[in-house]
């Protein structure tokens, strides 16, 4: 994205339900051919403040009724069911997601809304025995949550639609008022569906969208009308906010460098199919995206042959094309990052067994390195980016521990029939989800995912978010 003075056409931003243009503006382009996709105003902290004044209001006069919230998130899913088509070439249009991609996280948002219309129809306190000690005698106390205050929502590119929907979604039913920042390469698709959640009755001011780049947006962390932050994108982001706001609640989702352990016992066809599509899919820019496999030696042989004719088979090219699998990464210097990533690790030893170059249309091929070692830069650190790399190993005592070598803790899957592997994969795989016969890559909506260490504090999901954004407020009555 790049700032302009003439736009073809400027999608306003969203404040207190009406329409905000600025002087300045920033222009939206594809990923994929450049071609221009739209344009937003580029906001100031005066818009920052002005949203957050509107939002503290609000807070302040007293959420709507749990039923009136619900019924809101409804028919705001009901309305995404219809559109989904619509939304998912916006997706496509600004990240370069391929449409079939896309398609898929249009009806995840959809999901994402209606378990948030669930929670705020069952949100509930409990009822604390006072009268179990003689101090408590005569008197009745329970809790009831109750909203935070204004949330302060930063989300990420690579899923335009469903994480925003993960935020402001459990904020209306929780009854926070909110003020979005999206990514700046992918704005126009949360415009639209703040403009959607506004068709289905949320009344103005409960959520603004503020378009800005993230150093104006930085002035969300520290403002003191804010409540909570919640925040999707990078570890050294993420904690810096979480150390600038002490004082607020803070909710990050960070990278992952997600590892897959494949055993002799486990289906290793099945594994290299489910890798092809979870390593590669938007072209490996998700934070659960499979980057470390780890293969017992007795089946490395087998497994890197089938996995590379996945990868080879994948369709690169145009994301607006439903054929197409993996198209450009989100911008030409990403594309540079991972591309000499991939060189140095070929330097290093490892070897590219299929991809490593750059296409005519600017595309990084899809990527396989075989023989990669946990000093390499495509292990240590999240790619974000189409590259897998493969080790063999002897015992699964290596195979945990090479897994576990990593500051991040999202995901992880392992592959085995064996159910007492299973069971000590659990146990032992520190990380946030451990997935037995799939990948990590894997999501449901519903589920509390979130990791440990660089990977972030939180657990998303609209049942936790909720919990996350209301606070618990004791009632006690006197007889």
């Amino acid at each position: 994205m790049s700032d302009t003075t003439a736009p073809a056409a400027t999608t306003p931003a969203l404040i207190d339900g009406e329409d905000v243009l600025t002087d300045a503006v920033s222009e939206v382009r594809s990923p994929y051919d450049d071609h221009p996709v739209g344009a937003v105003p580029a906001c100031t902290t005066a818009e920052l403040d002005r949203a957050v004044t509107v939002a503290l209001a609000r807070h302040r006069g007293g959420a709507p009724a749990a039923h009136e919230r619900a019924a809101v998130l409804d028919r705001a899913a009901l309305l995404l069911a219809e559109r989904t088509e619509e939304f998912a070439i916006s997706i496509a249009e600004e990240s370069a997601k391929p449409i079939s991609t896309a398609r898929v996280e249009a009806a995840r948002a959809v999901d994402t809304i209606r378990f948030s219309a669930a929670v705020a129809r069952t949100l509930t306190g409990e009822v604390v025995p006072l009268d179990a000690s003689s101090a408590g005698a005569g008197k009745v106390g329970f809790t009831k949550r109750v909203p935070v205050g204004v949330v302060a929502a930063i989300s990420p590119f690579n899923f335009p639609l469903n994480l925003v929907c993960h935020k402001i979604a459990p904020a209306v039913a929780a009854g926070c008022p909110v003020v979005l920042k999206p990514a700046s390469a992918t704005p126009l698709t949360a415009l639209r569906i703040a403009r959607l959640f506004e068709e289905a009755g949320l009344p103005p001011g409960w959520l603004n969208v503020v378009t800005c780049s993230g150093s104006v947006a930085d002035h969300l962390v520290q403002h003191p009308d804010v409540a909570m932050i919640t925040f999707t994108g990078s570890p050294e982001v993420g904690w810096a906010i979480r150390g600038r706001a002490a004082r607020k609640r803070v909710s990050l989702e960070l990278g992952n460098n997600a590892p897959v352990i494949v055993e002799p016992d486990g289906d290793w066809a099945t594994a290299a199919a489910k890798i092809a599509v979870g390593g590669y899919a938007f072209a490996g820019q998700s934070c659960i995206s499979v980057q470390r496999v780890f293969v017992h030696r007795s089946v490395h042989e087998g497994f890197v042959a089938a996995l590379a004719e996945k990868v080879r088979a994948l369709r690169v090219g145009d994301p607006m094309d439903p054929s197409t699998d993996v198209s450009a990464l989100i911008a030409r210097k990403e594309t540079e990052r991972v591309a000499s990533w991939v060189a140095e690790a070929a330097g290093e030893g490892a070897e590219v067994v299929v991809g490593g170059t750059v296409g005519a249309d600017g595309v990084l091929v899809p990527t396989l390195l075989d023989g990669v070692t946990p000093g390499m830069t495509v292990c240590h650190t999240e790619v974000f980016g189409p590259v897998v790399g493969v080790a063999a190993y002897d015992t699964f005592d290596e195979a945990v521990a090479l897994a576990n070598d990593t500051r991040y803790g999202l995901q992880a899957g392992v592959f085995t029939s064996n159910v007492a592997t299973a069971l000590a994969a659990a146990d032992r795989l520190d990380f946030g989800g451990v997935l037995v016969n799939e990948v990590p890559t894997w999501r449901a909506d519903q589920q509390p995912y979130g990791g440990v260490r660089d990977s972030g504090n939180t657990r998303e999901g609209p049942a936790y978010t909720v919990r996350e954004m209301t606070e618990e407020r004791m009632v006690v009555l006197q007889g």
